[in-house]
Formats: structure tokens, C-alpha cells, sequence
């Protein structure tokens, strides 16, 4: 399968097109903002002007759109990928979207021998970048095998989750872990500040003990150095937050922390902020992103 079909070259997209060009991939790609395509149609991939077109063209379609109902459109609509899809297609899906829609495209496809996988990823701008996103995956254990090769182009870990919609519900799991860190993290800035403290320095003291992760290493100095750019817009986070919960209700379990993050953030995104990285949660506390102390 050399012919790859990718289609929403955002943030992440680009990126992972990059990788697969520089593997040899034939890659065809489609986004909605033509412009953002020009800089990996420079480097070789070919632009098609709907997602049908792509899937007709390609062998292998990854898709990471926004939000959930843009899925449904680019998968269902009068120019979507079932449009023109084949049981000699094979369908990814990256976006971060509902388990419950993986499972209809899952179903979809299997009515027309098609296969399809969800594959939401972990690791933001900076993984895409890389190449070490985590993949989080749901399908046929056979279709995953045949793809996993693919995926380890741009990734570090990937692994079959289980059926259907179970890459969609580790998504879940990873975004709970992520606004608990991320809150903490940014209590840690605020706390460390009122009190006086240098950040540069507590936050390489902090970070090498128990209370280091993700979110305080990469994203702590973007903050003291006034960088909201977005590995990952807040929207996401909001629109991911609230699936999660809504997960959580479905299973009958509470989830208050989770909650409780979800509606900051969408305070943030109330106020303007939402096309703002996740860590600019900071300005919920700074409004203008600047600490209170200096040094």
C-alpha cells in the first residue's frame, strides 16, 4: 500500500504528511483551506478538491478533522469517503471524536467490506512534528496489522486498544489524565509566583522529581516565555472534555475534577481564547499571559 489519502492538514496533519512523504508514500491530501495544503503539495503530495476524489485515488485514508460532525461529513456526505470507498480501502480515523460514531464507521464500512479503524493520537504539535505520537487504536486486529507499519512512521507507541471505538474511549482516558496536569501544572505556576519564586528555576527542580510530566516539561517554559500558540487549540480540549463526560454519564460514573476542568476551559473559549493552545489556561489567573513577578 503505497497510495496514502490524507485529508485535514491542521496543526497535526501536516506534520504526519511530512513523514510519510519523506517514507516514499504517494501522498493525496484534501483540507478545506486549500492554502494550508500548499506547503506539503510543495514537498509532493497531490491536492484533490473533495474527500471522494482522495479516497478514489488512494489505497489507505487517514482523516483528522475537527470535530465530530465534520467526521460525519467528510465520511457521509454527498462528496464524503463512502462516496467512492471499496473493500480494497482501508479507512482511518484520527480525529478525536465520539465512540460511538467510530462504531457507525466502523459498521459502515463492514456492510461494504470495507475496513475501518479509530486512531485518535496523543503528543500534540510537537509529537506530530517529531514523528513520537502515541496512536491509540480500535478495529480488526487484521486491518491494524496491515496498517501498523504505516502508523510507525509517525509514532513512537501504538497499540490495539480492542474492538471498534475502544481507540476513541483511551482518547477519553488520555485527555481525563491531561486537564488533571494541566491544572496542576498551571496552580503550580500561580502558587509559585505569588510566593515569590523564580520559575525558570521550579520548574527544573519540580520536573525532576515525582511531580514531573508531560504537560509541566513542554508545556511550563511555553508559558514563561509568553507562547500560546496551539499544539492544541482549547476548542479541542473543550469539545474532547465534554465527550468524556458525556462517556462518563452514559457509564454511570462521576468524574468532578474532570468537570470542573472541562468548564474552565470553556470559560477560556467564552472569552475569546479558544483558538489558544491548552496552555493558556495560565490566563484564566494572568489575563494578559505575563507573571505577576519578575525577575
Amino acid at each position: 500500500m503505497k497510495k496514502i489519502g490524507f485529508i485535514g492538514i491542521g496543526v497535526m496533519g501536516s506534520s504526519i504528511v511530512k513523514h510519510l512523504l519523506k517514507a516514499g508514500y504517494e501522498v493525496n491530501v484534501y483540507n478545506r483551506t486549500k492554502s494550508k495544503t500548499d506547503e506539503v503539495v510543495a514537498l509532493g503530495a497531490n491536492w484533490y478538491a473533495d474527500p471522494a476524489t482522495v479516497t478514489k485515488e488512494s489505497e489507505v485514508v487517514f482523516t483528522i478533522v475537527g470535530y465530530p460532525e465534520d467526521v460525519e461529513e467528510t465520511y457521509f456526505g454527498e462528496k464524503g469517503i463512502f462516496q467512492t470507498a471499496t473493500a480494497e480501502h482501508i479507512l482511518i480515523d484520527m480525529t478525536t471524536s465520539t465512540p460511538s460514531l467510530a462504531v457507525k464507521l466502523y459498521k459502515k464500512g463492514k456492510e461494504n467490506g470495507i475496513a475501518v479503524l479509530d486512531a485518535p493520537v496523543s503528543g500534540g504539535d510537537l509529537g506530530a512534528q517529531k514523528g513520537t505520537l502515541t496512536i491509540m487504536v480500535g478495529g480488526d486486529e487484521s486491518t491494524y496489522a496491515a496498517i501498523e507499519p504505516i502508523f510507525k512512521e509517525f509514532s513512537s507507541k501504538v497499540n490495539l486498544q480492542g474492538s471498534a471505538g475502544k481507540g476513541q474511549h483511551t482518547k477519553m482516558a488520555n485527555q481525563i489524565m491531561i486537564a488533571g496536569t494541566m491544572t496542576g501544572m498551571t496552580e503550580l505556576l500561580v502558587y509559585a509566583d505569588a510566593a515569590g519564586l523564580d520559575l525558570e528555576k521550579v520548574l527544573d527542580t519540580v520536573g525532576g522529581g515525582s511531580a514531573g510530566n508531560w504537560s509541566l516539561a513542554n508545556y511550563g517554559p511555553r508559558i514563561l516565555q509568553g507562547d500560546f500558540s496551539p499544539g492544541f487549540f482549547i476548542k479541542h480540549f473543550v469539545k474532547d472534555l465534554k465527550i468524556a463526560l458525556n462517556e462518563a454519564s452514559r457509564m454511570d460514573i462521576d468524574l468532578p475534577f474532570t468537570a470542573l476542568a472541562q468548564q474552565l476551559y470553556e470559560k477560556l473559549e467564552t472569552n475569546g481564547h479558544g483558538d489558544e493552545g491548552t496552555q493558556a489556561f495560565i490566563k484564566l489567573w494572568w489575563p494578559d499571559g505575563k507573571r505577576k513577578m519578575n525577575f
